[in-house]
């Protein structure tokens, strides 16, 4: 039995399946059970229920090429609506506990890049085409190609990565760690806190909340990242309601004046598909396109290979179990996404605090698409958990998944380096595209300069050309005449 599936604490003998829903499901067959997986669901909607806030603050801050933007409340209900839709088609015919929602840093191209160029419908219009482009790549089979010609080493480095990256984000998502502003004049990117040292009660939150997932995982408690994301909801609600607290960030713990509102569902269907053509040149939007979908390519290869992984979902030549229909859901999310206008959806790194609570099927995703159908309704209930409740969970993943760090070979250097540079780069450079595109490159050429080149895989040799144009966009784009 490989090491993956022995991280995940799979049966050698599954026990028989209770029912059809079991049995479809194949819970009982992957060492799961009810109880995991529905723990599991709301674990992962709590750690990425924020992009029912941070999507609308992204999209809505931006204007179009004529002015316009979007209306928040809008954005609010299409954001949730293409979550809940997209996370229940991956859980049912996909049968991964993978979540889908608007894909941060894609929602940043539309709104920063495309957006200026031209209106919000012709944007969103790109992102159905790159979706569109994403599900022919599957269907002539290119895309599962090129994740099954990718080193089993370099999978595991990916997902290691991809828990640095989460735990990154768990720092600075709950204040532990901020931005030095530019004008402080120094080369130190980061420091602790805001100030250089922690203060304000919101941050002790999130690191009590640090505290009390570790103390419970350690005793092996079930649902040990759920208790923990609830408990300390509470204690910030308590907290915020006796101390006069400046700012929680984007979600302020507070019992809301209402349960209930009302969807807006006017964004639904405003897209254009070819307008983007007429408002900028042909080469602007190819290269437009180009963007979004090595973005969302690679961001959901490596987000589907690192959960998969962490589940030991895996199998013996480390393949993801039915990645042709994952992929292909993958990429009708995004065309989903642009229909909506809610930007490009894709599987999010957050689903490993599902599986960090046991989840290991696609049932999980009827909990967390299920409460993203609630949010629809309940969005000022279901968003009172503040970041610095749910970070910890993030953290407790970053760590689960680090695990995976002991598969790697690290004597040989053809592959620990490229190992190397797809872990470090994730976090440092808040991407995992750019990751992998590091870890891509500098594999082939390693290989290349130790006379191994033919052990590399054509698909690659193709996809990393593709990664040198994409770091190399810029002096691309001034060549061509387009800036």
């Amino acid at each position: 039995m490989p090491d993956t599936q022995k991280v995940a604490g799979r049966p050698s003998a599954a026990p028989p399946a209770v029912n059809g829903l079991d049995r479809y499901f194949r819970i009982s067959e992957r060492g799961s059970t009810f109880g995991r997986e529905i723990r599991g669901g709301f674990a992962t909607f709590f750690t990425m229920a924020y992009i029912l806030v941070l999507n609308p603050i992204i999209l809505g801050s931006a204007k179009d090429k004529f002015g316009h933007q979007l209306d928040t409340g809008q954005l609010v209900t299409a954001t949730a609506l293409v979550a809940c839709v997209m996370t229940i088609i991956m859980g049912v015919g996909g049968n991964l506990p993978l979540a889908i929602a608007a894909g941060l840093g894609l929602n940043a191209v539309v709104a920063f890049q495309l957006a200026p160029l031209m209106s919000w419908a012709d944007a969103m219009g790109l992102v159905v085409i790159e979706g569109i482009l994403i599900c022919v790549l599957v269907l002539t089979g290119l895309r599962e190609a090129i994740m099954n010609a990718i080193p089993q080493q370099l999978k595991q480095a990916i997902g290691v990565g991809i828990g640095l990256f989460i735990a990154f984000i768990g720092f600075v998502d709950a204040g532990f760690v901020s931005r030095i502003p530019d004008a402080a004049n120094t080369t130190v990117p980061v420091q602790l806190g805001t100030v250089g040292r922690l203060t304000g009660w919101p941050v002790l939150v999130f690191c009590l909340g640090v505290l009390l997932t570790i103390a419970l995982l350690a005793r092996r408690v079930k649902g040990a990242i759920l208790i923990s994301i609830v408990t300390m909801t509470v204690v910030a609600i308590v907290i915020n309601a006796v101390v006069d607290i400046k700012s929680w960030g984007l979600t302020t713990p507070k019992v809301p004046d209402k349960i209930a509102a009302t969807p807006d569902f006017g964004l639904v269907g405003h897209f254009s598909l070819f307008g983007a053509f007429g408002e900028t040149g042909a080469i602007t939007v190819i290269l437009l396109i180009f963007t979004l979908i090595l973005s969302d390519f690679f961001d959901a290869m490596g987000t589907i290979v690192g959960i998969s992984a962490e589940a030991g979902l895996l199998d013996e030549q480390g393949q993801v179990p039915g990645i042709g229909r994952v992929l292909f859901i993958d990429g009708a999310a995004a065309i989903a996404g642009g229909v909506g206008s809610a930007s490009s959806n894709t599987a999010y790194i957050e689903s490993a605090a599902g599986v960090g609570e046991g989840a290991r099927t696609g049932f999980a995703n009827l909990v967390t698409g299920g409460l993203f159908g609630l949010a629809l309704f309940l969005t000022p209930l279901l968003t009172i958990v503040p970041l610095q409740a749910a970070a910890p969970a993030l953290i407790a993943v970053g760590f689960l998944m680090m695990t995976h760090v002991k598969h790697i070979d690290w004597d040989r250097y053809e592959i620990a380096v490229p190992a190397f540079l797809t872990i470090a780069a994730m976090p440092f450079t808040y991407s995992i595209t750019d990751g992998i595109g590091a870890g891509f490159l500098s594999y082939v050429v390693i290989k290349t300069v130790l006379g191994k080149a033919r052990e590399v895989n054509w698909l690659l040799w193709g996809v990393s050309a593709l990664f040198l144009v994409y770091f190399a966009i810029d002096p691309v784009e001034q060549l061509l005449g387009v800036r």
